[in-house]
């Protein structure tokens, strides 16, 4: 095929009529790379697990682990940054001079995740002026380990990586007044972001506790999809 039936075919499978879509770019390559409506994030679900099967129940060990507290949850992180937050024991609620034998130890596992949109073949020309959709979803646990077990942080960022355009934060406070355990959903939609963005910080943080054994949060379907939809700035 042409540069230009490659350009066309494009054009036409993603519905782009009215996008920036320069001469000189290697169209095949663009088409190949396949940059709208798939997930850029890498390893969306580490656990192994579906949003479309609910979470397993939690499974008291069957000796107590008397041992140091853990922080750190199994799964296959390949391709997230993580790190871990270790809070301080949370004594709210607690009557002074009570004698407490033990309390939860909370520690918040922090992942996070850098999509360069060049990288995935997207161009400047489209992420400037056409300024396409840019979805984020992401599914997480209802542990009942806390009022507070789960954040989203998300941001678009410049060329430099840190130059901020635009950005979208979630931080649910949790009902627990009855039993409930199943994925609950987070999305949001940037649109009409304004030029200049060439990178999407992805960042979601999950409460753990420690007590008698290690307790924590999980996730699923975390995705950064590309929709081929004008905005208006």
């Amino acid at each position: 095929m042409s540069a230009a039936e490659w350009k066309k075919k494009c054009e036409e499978e993603w519905s782009l009529q009215g996008a920036p879509m320069p001469d000189g770019l290697d169209w095949k390559s663009v088409y190949e790379a396949k940059p709208f409506g798939r997930n850029l994030l890498k390893n969306p679900a580490p656990y192994g697990l579906s949003k479309d099967v609910p979470p397993p129940e939690p499974e008291l060990p069957a000796v107590p682990d008397r041992g140091p507290p853990r922080f750190q949850p199994d799964g296959d992180f390949t391709g997230w940054t993580t790190n871990t937050e270790v809070l301080p024991y949370d004594r709210s609620g607690i009557p002074e001079g009570a004698v407490v034998c033990a309390l939860p130890r909370y520690s918040w596992f922090i992942m996070e995740q850098v999509v360069d949109l060049k990288a995935e073949r997207l161009w400047d020309e489209l992420l400037d002026e056409f300024q396409p959709e840019i979805a984020i979803q992401d599914w997480y646990e209802e542990s009942q380990l806390h009022d507070s077990i789960y954040q989203l942080h998300v941001k678009l960022l410049g060329a430099d990586k840190n130059t901020v355009i635009s950005e979208h934060t979630v931080n649910p406070t949790e009902q627990r007044q009855a039993y409930s355990h199943k994925w609950k959903e987070v999305s949001h939609v940037f649109s009409g972001y304004g030029p200049g963005v060439r990178y999407v910080h992805f960042l979601h943080r999950l409460k753990n506790s420690f007590l008698n054994g290690f307790h924590n949060t999980r996730f699923t379907g975390s995705a950064v999809i590309v929709r081929p939809s004008k905005t208006s700035p």
